[in-house]
């Protein structure tokens, strides 16, 4: 019978503190600042890269469910950047968005967050300002939430997979930032893969031994297709929040910014998690060396669930539809310009409906919520704190979008549909999802293909 210190991350010194020391860990300070990575292969260059503490990934953080996270951020950047924890349900003061719920923090100065963390699961933060370069430059960490009791297993692997656009010296390409063809495309693309900030890594098993697998994708804009080899595995968690036990079977489709919890027995002779969509590339290897017993756990696999509603009733929800337009061969000729950030400034917004040709060159704005190009200065709806909505989710573009949630998780109004805080809308694709209003404050909603958020696709809400 596997203890609860077995089901703990192997090797990783803070995750193997007991609850008691976790609880009372003084506050951290994190520190975006330059660094250096080995991304590519060891015949190229190191690469300069920002990370949190000037690592890729940031330091991941753990704590036990209900406790309270505080962290500094000192900012070692030369331009302003926040913190946002991606998909806790927090303070909204806490919540890191710039201009939205805080100024963002200059260079040289400090912020502080403290927060509860009401839900187990797998979270993350990453920057909330300049998102589109911050990110793509390494600003990114994991948090994650340990349940009270988890189910048994023998190690838990954090694996955030991400893409650079790297030149061929293995440098970040910088000219590209801000180009108005990813922001009107795919996004950000990248050309090299790379799991927790490494080319390729090789992470030992042993054959029947029990893996919890957090799978992220950190990725600006890439959509990954997934495939585990050499092992049997169920999913258990969609983006934090835990599911009915469902068999792996075939590959994992994973939007920016989505992640997917597997609970994992190796049962092959060599594994591998591949990326199916780049012809079957090895993210990372998982080779085997010697065995953990002589047959696979049967240990039941469910997570304890988090306090969400077993079902929601819709019947009275306020209802809203968001229609995305824009983007290349998108046909939208001209869209109402946000006024959020120059009234957040105490600026006169402009005013009116501009031509798409004059919020492309003016404005670096090419997408369009509801016909309005970047924050709009109105919320896209507001709610009394307790209400059901339900919001339509219009793609009318050509492009795949995240659409992101901010400080709430929702479901599809289609039966069996996990919790989720983030979903991806295909090209012409309509979606209808239902969430219970429960956290008061002004909340983001945004295409989290992080140029297309740059690029106007970025809205709020208001639960007063």
């Amino acid at each position: 019978m596997l203890t609860r210190r077995d089901t703990l991350l192997a090797g990783a010194a803070l995750a193997a503190m007991p609850r008691a020391a976790l609880a009372k860990a003084p506050p951290r300070i994190l520190t975006p600042k330059p660094g250096m990575a080995r991304l590519a292969p060891e015949d190229r260059p190191e690469t300069a890269i920002w990370g949190y503490d000037g690592f890729v990934p940031g330091p991941e953080i753990r704590v036990p469910q209900g406790e309270k996270v505080r962290a500094t951020l000192e900012n070692g950047l030369d331009q302003p950047t926040t913190i946002h924890w991606h998909g806790i349900r927090i303070d909204n003061a806490m919540d890191g968005v710039a201009a939205l719920t805080q100024d963002p923090v200059k260079p040289g100065e400090t912020f502080d967050y403290a927060f509860t963390v009401p839900d187990a699961g797998s979270y993350w933060y990453h920057p909330h300002n300049r998102t589109w370069e911050q990110m793509a430059r390494g600003l990114y960490g994991s948090l994650i939430v340990e349940e009270a009791e988890p189910p048994a297993y023998d190690r838990d692997l954090v694996i955030m997979l991400d893409d650079w656009r790297l030149t061929e010296d293995a440098t970040i390409d910088e000219e590209s930032f801000g180009s108005l063809r990813d922001w009107s495309h795919a996004g950000r693309l990248g050309n090299w893969p790379t799991v927790n900030g490494a080319p390729q890594p090789d992470y030992p098993v042993k054959r029947n031994e029990r893996l919890r697998l957090r799978l992220y994708n950190v990725c600006n804009a890439s959509v990954l297709v997934l495939r585990l080899d050499g092992m049997t595995a169920q999913i258990v968690a969609h983006d934090g929040m835990p599911s009915a036990p469902a068999p792996l079977d075939g590959t994992i489709i994973l939007a920016p910014a989505q992640r997917i919890d597997l609970i994992a027995d190796v049962t092959g002779d060599e594994s591998a998690l591949m990326l199916a969509g780049r012809e079957n590339f090895r993210a990372c290897g998982f080779p085997v060396k010697g065995i953990a017993r002589p047959k696979p756990l049967t240990d039941p696999v469910a997570l304890p669930p988090n306090v969400l509603p077993e079902s929601l009733d819709t019947k009275d929800a306020l209802r809203a539809t968001l229609t995305v337009g824009g983007g290349a061969m998108g046909g939208m000729t001209e869209a109402r310009i946000g006024g959020f950030g120059a009234a957040y400034r105490g600026e006169d917004p402009v005013e009116g409906v501009l031509p798409l040709r004059t919020l492309a060159m003016e404005h670096d704005l090419v997408w369009a919520l509801n016909g309005v190009a970047g924050m709009p200065t109105d919320p896209f709806f507001s709610v009394e704190r307790g209400h059901i909505v339900v919001v339509k989710l219009v793609n009318e573009g050509r492009w795949p979008h995240a659409m992101h949630f901010h400080g709430h998780h929702f479901r599809e109004t289609t039966p069996g549909s996990p919790w989720r805080d983030t979903i991806l809308l295909d090209p012409r694709e309509t979606k209808e999802v239902a969430f219970p209003a429960d956290n008061p404050g002004r909340w983001m909603l945004h295409c989290h293909m992080l140029e297309h958020q740059a690029g106007g696709m970025g809205t709020w809400f208001e639960v007063f």
